[in-house]
């Protein structure tokens, strides 16, 4: 891709074009002026619940830096709290990690009431064709219970090995995995195993899992446009790599605890709500005693069984759908953490620990704060100077980058008031991201922290990608930006440090800073061209 200034500057106007701001609004403002409103809205005092309670939860959060992307609390049925962590909003769609296995299982389900199988089937009869040429005992056990239990019998997660398999054919490499244990007696998370239900239902029905979720599930509850990965043959992924928004996360809590019943009409069985629910073999491991550990309370059909009665549906750096049956309440929750476990406590420790009967007195000094609180809550900018010396110096000046493994050959810095361009060239193009100086700048790139791989790397085709930027000195001759890519959990630092007419410019993803991986990407060294 190429684009010239004038067009680029066309795109700082309002509207959404190709490439480059696509919104000028403050993106803290938009908990307060963008939802869908499907779900009924109300004062948490009215459903019982303390304004308070919920104002100690943020603050608890922030306090402890879980980096929330976004909160909805449900009490009786209705929305009693909402807010979203700037540069998320609530028209945003979420990756949900291991949060769409929840709905998978819930496909499954589905495909039960219509008699399309049973979850006592075995594995292999849906796929004679792709079975090895000697079949253990295990693998010839294996049923549909067993993967939606995670009970396999693989002694480990087969999903490293399926995806990594020059085999392109996924069920065929899953297959072809010894399975060391009796299925049903020892549990191990798999993602591929809830991949091989998504698999069954394309099987049995001709369709991928998205397709037939969305007449069933999707389109009944008023989810829209949800977009799920793909495997090399179009099998969505099942275990991962669904993408909804937050108020849609929240329905599909609510249908659960509603017993699937939704809008008066019954959408899955109470029978499918109560099995997939209730545990059904337990995990092992974790630094806690099972009375402090949400991860050792059992497991059910890709749900988890929580503390205190509740059950959850979650994914990876904590997303959440959290059920709470005796009290009435589902919480949804997006967020990057490495602690996944505070932020149930801190649930657990506020929010539920508040919740009454009937209606309770307000106090309209502390809703006033939960309003202004809710609707202004951000995620750290860059910190720094919204400009320096160095910026004039800067402007519209190209660094030639020496040979790296990105194939980064060229990046230059366009600095105006209130925002940097920054346009790197590599291999496949020309690449851009926008960033707010002392703001978020939400636009367009064709970057993108790819799923799973994490890595800066430009989305094949044309294929665009949402990304917040933000920008600052952080001294007179460094210049830092933050990219959040708003659609997924994460986000990269790019710290640029000039020196004479030479840059070097360092990439950092967000999980090595939450040191949950290494970053092993180059640094870049450029020398000015222009």
């Amino acid at each position: 891709m190429s684009y010239n200034r004038r067009e680029f500057l066309q795109q700082l106007g309002f509207g959404a074009l190709q490439l480059g701001i696509i919104s000028a609004i403050p993106a803290s403002a938009w908990a307060a002026t963008l939802h869908s409103g499907s779900l009924p809205r109300s004062s948490p005092e009215l459903q019982g619940l303390s304004a308070k309670s919920i104002l100690d939860f943020t603050n608890a959060v922030e306090a402890d830096k879980l980096n929330l992307h976004s909160l909805m609390i449900l009490r009786q049925g209705k929305v009693v709290a909402e807010g979203w962590w700037a540069p998320y909003g609530p028209d945003m769609k979420h990756t949900l990690y291991s949060l769409s296995k929840s709905f998978t299982s819930t496909a499954i389900g589905l495909a039960v009431g219509e008699k399309k199988l049973t979850v006592e089937d075995k594995v292999l009869s849906f796929f004679p064709d792709d079975k090895p040429a000697t079949v253990s005992a295990n693998l010839a056990a294996m049923r549909v219970k067993d993967l939606l239990t995670m009970s396999t019998g693989h002694d480990k997660d087969a999903t490293g090995p399926v995806r990594e398999s020059k085999e392109k054919n996924w069920v065929k490499a899953f297959l072809s995995l010894p399975v060391e244990h009796e299925p049903g007696t020892f549990f191990v998370y798999n993602s591929a195993a809830t991949y091989m239900l998504s698999a069954i239902i394309q099987k049995l029905t001709g369709q991928t899992l998205l397709q037939y979720l969305t007449p069933r599930l999707f389109e009944p509850l008023g989810i829209d446009d949800p977009d799920w990965e793909v495997d090399p043959n179009g099998i969505n992924t099942g275990g991962w790599g669904l993408r909804v928004k937050t108020e849609d996360i929240a329905k599909f809590g609510q249908l659960y605890l509603q017993k699937g019943q939704w809008n008066g009409k019954r959408i899955l069985s109470e029978a499918w709500v109560e099995e997939a629910t209730r545990s059904h073999i337990m995990s092992k491991g974790g630094a806690r005693k099972p009375e402090e550990n949400d991860w050792l309370q059992g497991y059910g059909y890709q749900f988890w069984r929580c503390r205190n009665d509740a059950y959850r549906g979650d994914g990876a750096y904590g997303q959440y759908c959290i059920v709470m049956p005796k009290e009435d309440m589902v919480v949804a929750i997006t967020s990057e953490t490495g602690d996944m476990q505070g932020i149930l406590d801190h649930v657990w420790k506020h929010i539920l620990a508040s919740v009454k009967s009937a209606r309770v007195q307000s106090d309209k000094d502390t809703q006033a704060e939960l309003q202004k609180k809710l609707t202004t809550l951000a995620l750290p900018l860059t910190a720094g100077k919204p400009t320096a010396e160095m910026a004039a110096k800067l402007n519209n000046k190209s660094f030639k980058v020496a040979d790296n493994s990105l194939n980064v050959n060229k990046v230059s810095f366009e600095f105006e008031k209130g925002w940097c361009l920054f346009r790197l060239f590599d291999d496949k193009g020309e690449h851009l991201v926008v960033n707010g100086l002392g703001n978020w700048k939400v636009g367009l790139t064709n970057l993108s922290v790819m799923p799973l791989k994490l890595v800066l790397t430009p989305v094949p085709g044309e294929k665009l990608t949402k990304v917040a930027g933000s920008g600052a000195w952080i001294d007179e001759n460094t210049f830092e930006m933050t990219w959040r890519f708003i659609e997924t959990a994460h986000y990269e630092t790019v710290t640029c440090k000039f020196e004479g007419d030479a840059v070097n410019i360092e990439f950092k993803r967000s999980l090595a800073i939450l040191g949950k991986t290494k970053d092993s990407r180059p640094v870049l060294s450029g020398k000015v061209i222009g």
